[in-house]
């Protein structure tokens, strides 16, 4: 009688497990049949239940096919976010469960390549990367030669989005020889060769190419004509040719998205034409596309935007035809706001770090118009007003991180921002693994198998920071003015933060009573004069050899710089920025001399303490004591050879002698014994080579066995209260802008050091061994880095038995200090304060409270 139960019990799951299976094929070709919005709504209720109950293969792969189905629709209606959270879903449930070895279910054309397209359009170029290199992979391996051509026309697509024409052209030209490709690919390979062409500036070949038989559009023909009239400035006729493709545009397959970009575009031509009130009227077209319940009148509330980067298009084109100043603010706002909930879905700092060009060109305007608006009106609250559109945009990718390591702090205990930091130190691990496999020999299966690991990060990253949204209200890190004054006042400090535009350059000087802006014409002279400058200090001979063209540049620029605003000022914090980053301050001189000696010049490190930082809100940081202040240094000294750094060794014997310290020198100085050590020393020193990289190879430092690569120190936590890295090149990188150079500073910031000592080019081993001895002299005096370094470089320019040759600024101003004034602060006696202010607060009140109760009484 028991047996017949099991059996029973047996078939009667299974019979659910059938039906389960077709329930969800139905759910979904019911939806298929007729899709809108009420039904939609109903298969993502029946898709929840669905996820509770699937256990089978076959479960899980009906319920793929819904998610692909989903996705598709969700892509259509233009709501991007969801289509892709729904494709990534179908995706990793396709994969975790290895349905491919199930059925012939084609998880390409259904979810990878619309995924691809996706993440290209939403500007998540590091998941289009993987995505698409995944599946070209993957159809390789299959030999599905028309993935494998489809494949490589969404890899051009993501290419042409970065602005790598060069090699989209390159892979288009050679997918255009594959006799596979079907007519309809090789019209588009045929297309993308086009605008790479006109992208790159080789006009006649793109007219040439444009009468290719594979072109059967018309509407296409005209619109690459008008692209190229575009880019020749001649406006007249490139709205002929728009014209002419406007024409076809009925009968042309074009999805909403599409059409409303084209409303933008010929907006942006009115535009150019002088033509405002119809580059209004098309601006308005395209918003009653995207936006189907805009009245036309005014612009749209946050409410109804979405994470669309057609918005941003339309309300910076907006913006450029306003002549009120707030109206046009309140559309870049807009612009901002599309912006932040497109950033919102990037999890890779790699995406960020590409995306934010057009915001630093959207500060810029607002920057611009604000100092208009203060000049005319002298209002100061215009000024910081600018100021905080220039914070908005600078560093944000290393912002975000520090934001979310304070918030860890605030709740160390919460499970969800542990695993969130878990996996972002995991996303970071994955990717230097997939660079150093990318810059080797590596099998194309070993970059496929990363490449899907990431993106099941990402997808989990993404739905984690869903929860931590709604638990925590979003924090952007702004600072108030008055907040910030504060701090300058307990610093004795003044603030030069500058931002470097593509037109002018912006000074902000804040001190702790008044704040000034100013605005200075960035002119070809201007870049040059400031470019000479910093190549002074490419190699040792060009300040010796022409003394008197170093102290004329050096003192051009200072004035340029506006530097003399704050001659008399002690302590100053620098904020640079762009090439300013490169930029020796200490080595400015404050006026112009004729003496060759170089002892006797007026260096602003004479006068003032420099300090230098990313942003205000890493100077607005506070500082916390780190565990010890125990030393770890690293000397690999490379004997005999031609790395040998013979003067490192005299390094070691000064800090030893100076400082509670552990060093690893020579073959000691290995990669893995920095790894396991780096975390429990609040000093930590680096005496070796390093490399600025460029935009294939990171940047990196050595260590014997060994090199240390910029994104390997993304994973890690260092949490030292000093970094000095006593090496080559260590501040210098190559630049991005708004985040600033990519060098090993910016890792060992990412990471958690407070505060760093770093060079900005090359520099000689012996003059460091000298200016590092007196540092770490002075440094464990009063563990004040900041006056250790300035101290070090005056006691070096006074040092008799140093040669004025070898007292060129070349020499010993490589190393700037990043970081803030004063030493940091003891955690422990931070909570001490805290509470005592607390109790003096209560006994203040109660004092107060005692005469009313006896007047009670």
């Amino acid at each position: 009688m028991n047996k017949l139960y099991v059996l029973l019990f047996f078939y009667s799951v299974l019979g659910f497990s059938q039906n389960l299976e077709e329930r969800i094929y139905v759910a979904t070709e019911t939806f298929i049949a007729n899709k809108n919005e009420t039904s939609l709504k109903t298969l993502s209720s029946q898709e929840a239940t669905f996820k509770k109950q699937v256990k089978t293969k076959d479960e899980q792969l009906a319920l793929v096919f819904l998610q692909c189905n989903k996705g598709y629709y969700l892509h259509e209606l233009g709501d991007l976010n969801n289509a892709i959270n729904t494709y990534e879903e179908a995706s990793n449930r396709f994969s975790a469960y290895k349905l491919g070895t199930l059925s012939d279910f084609d998880i390409i054309e259904s979810c990878l390549k619309p995924l691809g397209n996706l993440y290209i359009k939403t500007g998540d170029f590091t998941n289009a990367t993987n995505t698409i290199k995944h599946y070209i992979f993957v159809a390789t391996e299959k030999k599905q030669t028309n993935h494998q051509i489809g494949g490589t026309i969404n890899l051009v697509k993501l290419y042409q989005s970065i602005g790598e024409h060069q090699i989209a052209l390159k892979i288009t030209e050679e997918a255009l020889k594959l006799s596979e490709a079907s007519l309809s690919q090789k019209e588009n390979l045929q297309l993308a060769k086009i605008n790479s062409l006109i992208a790159l500036k080789a006009f006649d070949q793109a007219l040439i190419e444009n009468y290719s038989p594979f072109i059967t559009s018309k509407f296409s023909k005209h619109k690459n004509s008008y692209y190229i009239a575009l880019q020749k400035e001649d406006y007249q006729k490139a709205l002929q040719h728009f014209n002419k493709a406007k024409a076809f545009l009925t009968t042309t397959s074009l999805t909403s998205r599409e059409v409303a970009k084209f409303h933008v575009e010929e907006a942006q031509l009115h535009i150019l034409l002088n033509e405002p009130n119809k580059a209004s009227k098309s601006l308005k077209a395209a918003l009653s596309i995207l936006v189907p319940n805009y009245k036309k009148e005014g612009l749209p509330t946050k409410e109804v935007l979405y994470a669309e980067n057609t918005f941003i298009d339309i309300f910076d084109l907006y913006a450029s035809i306003q002549t009120n100043t707030s109206t046009a603010l309140n559309s870049l706002d807009l612009s901002f706001f599309v912006s932040r909930l497109l950033r919102n879905n990037w999890t890779s700092q790699e995406s960020k770090i590409k995306n934010q060009v057009a915001d630093r060109h959207r500060s810029e305007t607002c920057i611009g118009l604000l100092f208009n608006a203060y000049n005319n009106s002298k209002d100061k609250t215009f000024i910081f007003r600018a100021f905080q559109y220039a914070e908005k945009s600078k560093a944000t990718v290393l912002t975000d991180n520090l934001l979310k390591k304070k918030r860890l702090q605030k709740h160390p205990n919460d499970s969800l921002l542990i695993k969130e930091f878990a996996l972002l130190k995991e996303q970071e691990h994955l990717t230097s693994l997939l660079i150093k496999e990318q810059l080797g020999t590596s099998q194309a299966s070993k970059i496929s198998a990363l490449s899907q690991k990431l993106r099941s990060l990402s997808f989990q990253l993404k739905t984690l920071k869903t929860q931590i949204s709604e638990k925590y209200p979003e924090n952007n890190g702004s600072i108030s003015i008055s907040d910030l004054q504060q701090k300058l006042k307990a610093d004795k400090a003044t603030l030069v933060y500058y931002f470097f535009g593509g037109n002018s350059i912006y000074q902000f000087i804040i001190s702790h009573t008044d704040n000034a802006l100013f605005k200075i014409p960035l002119n070809n002279t201007i870049k040059k004069d400031l470019t000479d400058f910093i190549h002074l200090f490419d190699n040792a001979a060009i300040i010796n050899n022409d003394i008197k063209r170093y102290t004329l540049l050096a003192h051009q620029a200072y004035n340029l710089l506006n530097f003399n605003a704050v001659k008399t000022e002690k302590n100053v914090i620098v904020i640079p920025d762009g090439l300013l980053n490169f930029v020796p301050f200490e080595a400015l001189l404050t006026k112009h001399v004729n003496t060759t000696v170089f002892s006797k010049m007026p260096y602003v490190v004479k006068q003032q303490t420099i300090v230098y930082n990313t942003n205000a809100l890493f100077y607005f940081n506070e500082r916390v004591k780190a565990k010890n202040n125990k030393l770890l240094g690293y000397f690999p000294v490379f004997e005999n050879s031609t790395k040998e750094l013979s003067y490192s060794i005299n390094e070691a014997k000064t800090i030893q002698s100076e400082m509670p310290s552990k060093l690893f020198l020579k073959k000691a100085a290995t990669k893995s014994s920095f790894i396991e050590n780096v975390q429990n020393y609040g000093t930590i020193h680096l005496s070796t080579h390093a490399s600025g990289g460029d935009f294939v190879t990171p940047a990196s430092i050595d260590f014997y066995d060994d090199s240390l690569y910029l994104h390997e120190l993304y994973s890690r936590d260092i949490n030292s209260n000093l970094v000095v890295l006593s090496a080559c090149e260590t501040g210098i990188g190559t630049l991005y802008k708004g985040e600033g150079p990519m060098n090993m500073a910016r890792g060992f910031q990412y990471a958690g050091a407070q505060n760093l000592l770093i060079s900005l080019w090359q520099i000689n081993d012996l003059s460091t061994s000298q200016i590092m001895q007196s540092f770490y002299k002075h440094y464990n005096n009063n563990q004040l880095a900041f006056r250790a370094n300035r101290i070090s470089k005056i006691d070096y320019l006074g040092n008799k038995s140093i040669s004025n040759v070898k007292k060129s600024p070349y020499y010993w101003s490589a190393f700037v200090f990043y970081g803030s004034f004063g030493k940091p602060v003891d955690s422990g006696l931070s909570l001490l304060f805290f509470y005592m202010g607390i109790s003096i607060v209560i006994i203040l009140i109660a004092v107060l409270l005692m005469p009313k109760l006896k007047t009670n009484d």
